[in-house]
């Protein structure tokens, strides 16, 4: 696969995952600065790792919102819960993961990924 190839397929998966809207935005607020990086996480990330055969978007999901509360990277943790719900995932089950998190992680970063995800969970129902 080329490099191009690689960037369309992980912007296609970008898209259905975290929406449009966000995606434009970030595409939008592309500059000279950020312009290698948004190509990297779009080749890398979404056309490397996300579009891979070995695990279905929804246990990519569980595993990315575990690791983003892990390690308190709240805005990204949110963002993520809304692809979590466009991959299948309902907020129960938000919720287990986050219970995993208290377990595996400390319950100080299970606390402050429940507010996350809570506020999140609740802009989304409106």
């Amino acid at each position: 696969m080329t490099d191009q190839q690689r960037h369309d397929a992980g912007m296609a998966v970008r898209r259905q995952v975290l929406g449009d809207a966000h995606v434009d935005r970030a595409v939008a607020n592309t500059d000279e600065f950020t312009a290698d990086f948004q190509d990297l996480i779009t080749r890398y990330a979404w056309g490397e790792i996300w579009t891979r055969d070995g695990l279905d978007r929804r246990t990519r999901s569980c595993i990315t919102l575990a690791v983003l509360a892990t390690l308190h990277h709240d805005e990204e943790l949110a963002m993520h819960v809304r692809a979590a719900l466009r991959n299948g995932l309902t907020a129960q089950e938000v919720g287990e993961v986050l219970l995993q998190v208290a377990v595996y992680a400390g319950v100080p970063a299970a606390n402050r990924a429940f507010k996350v995800a809570q506020e999140t969970l609740r802009q989304e129902a409106q």
